[in-house]
């Protein structure tokens, strides 16, 4: 039985420490906030609840497997997942309102026909075909499989752009070019917005992209009843269960190197934690964690190229009366010279004090700079009808908050890693220089968001328990 010290208490970090757990090592999680869940939070006053983080779930698969695999209680025990249907309704900057079916293919095809023509369903059926073709090729190599050694293989972009575009004759397009030329008006707009969705900026990103509108058509929108942070409380509890102990309001101010591997934690109060493997849940770089010579085109101590840090500006919204029966979950709002706005509506009585009251979260992806209040709560207004007369209050949480929050510099997002693009929108091994050290979380491979942030539990726990021959689960 192995001493295993993990750092951060985020959705990643959990998911390791279970695993490893239940294989028979000793964990303790050190966690510089008060609470677990890292960008998973929850905000209450007066009988309202908001999520701080992600407001739905993708590919619930991932936390699936993690019950399956270190417990007798499945996830639907620990927490109640709903699927989100409709998925979504678009308020087009031209007044236009498409409202998109849950992981219908077929209905989303009719929908765009309906509202742009026939043959719209036919060209948006086209790019996410040939998304899935790209899912296909990457879906191992990006998820499921420690980071290659030759990782410029993912490099290159797998979307197969159509021939005779003019993209095939110059560098590979961004998802915005591929967009533009594949469908253009309204549809690349939708497509845009639903990738900038995932904190990832059409306009830099390569079209492999698309994978993830593809992720979310196919497998669906899911929302976990008493909100997101409800998926963090039943992580924690079944590391709990497996005997994983948490240490709050302990941050770690290096890992500990002895013979040429990682030998514990020094905690920010001087306390030297002895431990066998180091697991870094947090940014890398904040610890200035060793990566793997030639692992990436760009160096620890700096940030990724690929994008700006993009964060997320938020709204909290609490409105008197009852949410209308008409009203959808969420509802994506478009504007001309503006990102795209998202209103969450959740018909959850866990979010209210009462049914004669509502809670709405309205956020858009940003820079650090964050997105002015006032832009925010216009652009709710169109998706909720007589808002300010109704409301109550407004709270707001600035990409400042999210740093406080979470760590991370500028309130920085981590996004899903991406092929193409020259490898710039992947993230380090979870292995590391240093022997014994290795990376969870979103920060590291294959990068952000909750689905993509859990699997890393099940990559960093196979290389600790299997070794460096681990390839990923079959």
């Amino acid at each position: 039985m192995a001493r295993i010290a993990v750092i951060g208490a985020g959705m990643g970090a959990m998911a390791t420490a279970a695993r490893l757990a239940v294989a028979g090592h000793r964990v303790t999680v050190y966690e510089r906030a008060a609470t677990y869940g890292g960008a998973v939070g929850r905000f209450e006053r007066d009988g309202f609840a908001f999520d701080t983080g992600p407001g739905l779930l993708h590919l619930p698969a991932v936390y699936r497997d993690l019950f399956v695999k270190t417990g007798k209680r499945p996830l639907e025990e620990c927490a109640e997942l709903t699927q989100v249907d409709p998925a979504a309704r678009h308020l087009l900057a031209d007044g236009t309102a498409v409202t998109l079916p849950n992981a219908s293919r077929g209905g989303v095809a009719a929908v765009l026909d309906q509202a742009f023509g026939p043959g719209s369903g036919d060209r948006w059926s086209g790019v996410l075909g040939r998304a899935r073709d790209a899912w296909d090729a990457t879906r191992r190599p990006l998820l499921e499989e420690p980071l290659w050694p030759d990782w410029q293989v993912l490099g290159r972009d797998p979307y197969p752009a159509l021939r005779g575009s003019g993209l095939l004759r110059r560098r590979p397009p961004t998802l915005a070019e591929m967009a533009g030329r594949e469908l253009g008006g309204p549809l690349a707009a939708l497509l845009e917005a639903m990738v900038l969705g995932h904190g990832v900026d059409p306009r830099t990103a390569p079209a492999a992209a698309v994978v993830l509108p593809y992720m979310e058509q196919t497998f669906g929108s899911w929302y976990v009843r008493g909100g997101i942070r409800e998926l963090a409380t039943a992580v924690y509890e079944r590391c709990r269960e497996r005997k994983v102990e948490f240490c709050f309001g302990a941050p770690v101010r290096e890992v500990l190197e002895r013979d040429g591997r990682a030998a514990g934690v020094l905690l920010a109060d001087g306390t030297r934690v002895e431990a066998d493997a180091v697991v870094c849940g947090t940014d890398p770089r904040g610890l200035l964690v060793p990566l793997l010579p030639g692992a990436l085109p760009w160096p620890a101590d700096a940030a990724p190229p690929r994008t700006e840090a993009l964060s997320r500006s938020t709204l909290f919204l609490a409105l008197r009366g009852p949410r209308p029966g008409d009203a959808v979950h969420r509802t994506v709002v478009h504007s001309p010279d503006a990102r795209p706005v998202t209103v969450l509506r959740p018909d959850d009585p866990a979010g209210r004090p009462d049914a004669d009251h509502e809670a709405v979260t309205v956020s858009a992806v940003c820079t650090g700079a964050g997105v002015p209040a006032g832009e925010l709560l216009a652009a709710a207004e169109r998706a909720v009808p007589g808002l300010r007369e109704r409301l109550l209050w407004r709270e707001e949480h600035t990409p400042a908050d999210v740093a406080r929050d979470t760590g991370a510099v500028d309130g920085a997002v981590p996004p899903p890693a991406l092929a193409g693009a020259g490898g710039r929108w992947l993230y380090p091994a979870n292995a590391t220089a240093l022997p014994g050290l290795y990376l969870a979380g979103g920060w590291a491979h294959p990068g952000g968001g909750l689905a993509h942030a859990g699997m890393t539990g099940a990559l960093v726990a196979g290389l600790i328990v299997e070794g460096a021959g681990f390839r990923g689960s079959q």
